[in-house]
Parts: structure tokens; sequence; C-alpha cells
């Protein structure tokens, strides 16, 4: 489901100065979210990291995909799938693929990004079209920008109201997001109860969300700043979504035993 991975996008944006932090993730890495829309379970996503070779460099592959189930399959159908391949060092992405069909509405993209010109040369299969656009400076797509943040945000420097930016490139447009941190706080998950870190992202009202700030989300605050819990009012409805299963973290999983 395209809504998600743009969530997901949102919920780790920042130009934060690279930290001395562990690195957060590594291949073999793999999340499950449960997706509700409204009263009804209306999908599932999954997001995994893989070890990858890319013009004869060794590069992070991460794979998304969301698809539709139970009624909401039926009635509108989404399949939605995301590529990046994103630098081991510096967490920046060379390649962003996006193919999706949501109730017919279909998508179909290559994009290569070249940092030291910085553009990005987008292919459109849909329409066999190419077209070349000026980027900003330490640009990331949707998917990069998660792994790039969970590896540089310092969870004990974080204080509440601090704000956060990155640049965004998608489809054809470069985006600039801000992000507030609202403060820590327990949750309670499937696994237990997690420390989480506690995120409002300003987002465009109007498109999918409806109002500026419609988006809350949270993430464990511990080595691995993975997404526990989103929460979004949008244009149409409401949206939930939840980690329902994961393996392959880096580091382990703190999980508060009552």
């Amino acid at each position: 489901m395209r809504r998600l991975f743009t969530i997901i996008a949102f919920l780790f944006i920042s130009n934060i100065i690279l930290a001395q932090s562990p690195q957060a993730y590594e291949a073999g890495e793999w999340f499950k979210f449960r997706i509700h829309y409204g009263p009804f379970n209306a999908s599932y996503a999954t997001l995994e990291v893989k070890e990858a070779t890319l013009n004869n460099k060794e590069v992070y592959h991460v794979e998304g995909e969301g698809r539709s189930t139970g009624l909401l399959h039926l009635f509108f159908k989404v399949e939605d799938y995301y590529q990046t391949y994103i630098d081991k060092q510096d967490g920046k992405p060379y390649k962003f693929v996006r193919k999706i069909n949501e109730g017919g509405h279909t998508k179909d993209l290559e994009i290569d990004f070249d940092h030291q010109k910085n553009k990005a040369y987008v292919y459109d299969r849909k329409h066999n079209e190419n077209r070349i656009y000026t980027t900003r400076e330490n640009v990331h797509d949707m998917l990069s920008s998660f792994y790039y943040i969970r590896n540089n945000i310092e969870n004990d420097q974080l204080r509440p109201g601090d704000e956060m930016h990155l640049n965004m490139f998608l489809d054809d447009e470069n985006m600039d997001f801000k992000i507030k941190f609202l403060g820590r706080e327990v949750v309670r998950t499937k696994f237990g109860k997690v420390a989480t870190l506690k995120f409002r992202p300003y987002v465009l009202a109007g498109r999918v969300f409806k109002e500026k700030e419609s988006l809350t989300f949270w993430v464990s605050d511990d080595a691995n700043k993975i997404p526990v819990k989103i929460e979004a009012d949008l244009a149409v409805g409401s949206l939930d979504a939840d980690l329902d299963a994961y393996r392959g973290l880096k580091h382990p999983f703190r999980i508060i035993m009552d």
C-alpha cells in the first residue's frame, strides 16, 4: 500500500549530522506490518534487507511489498512493490523502483541517482518515457530515508520539540519534510511493552492526510529504531499500522517485562 510506505518515509525524516552510533541494521532484517483501514484489517506490508551488487559495488538491497487482504482486496485491490539500493557506508540511494497497482491506479518507475551531478534519471515503464530531474544535496527516496535516519539518530540527544529535516525525491519532484520529536512513551505491542520515541511529521494536507499534523508514529528507543506503531487521519478515514512480526535484528529488541 502506497500510503504505508509514504508514511514510513515520513517516519525517519532528518538531516542530523552523522553520529558515531552503531549500525542499526544488517542484511537479513525483515519486518511485517499489519494495517487497519478504519474497522477493516486492510493489508499487510513487509520490508526486507538483502545483500546485492550494483554496478560492481556491494550495496544493501531493500525490498518493500504491500498487499490488500480480505474484503478490501475484493473491492479495492492493492499490490505495491518498492526497492532501493543504498550505499553501505553513507546510506545514499543509487536506484529506486516503485511499482504499484491500487484499485487500477498504476505506476511503474525506476529512478537512478547521480549524487555527484545532483540528478535523478527517471524511467517510466508504463509510458516508456525517460526524464531527467535536478535533485538537492543528500537526496533520498522513500525507503532509503528510513534506513538512513536509523543509522544517524542519537536517542540520548533528542529533546521534546526538536525538529529535523530531510531532502527527498518522489516520482518527479523534490520534497522538504519537517518532523518534530514529541517525547518518550511506553507502548503496548503484541510482543509486550516497548519503550519508544514518539514523532509527528508535518505532512501535506488534502492529498493523503486530513490535516497538516495528522500523523503520529512510535519507534523503539533502542539501537534498532524500528517502527512499532503508526496512527494517521487520512483525507478519507483513518489508518493504523502495527509491527506484526520481525526477524534478523542486529540488536536486541527491548521488551519491558511486567
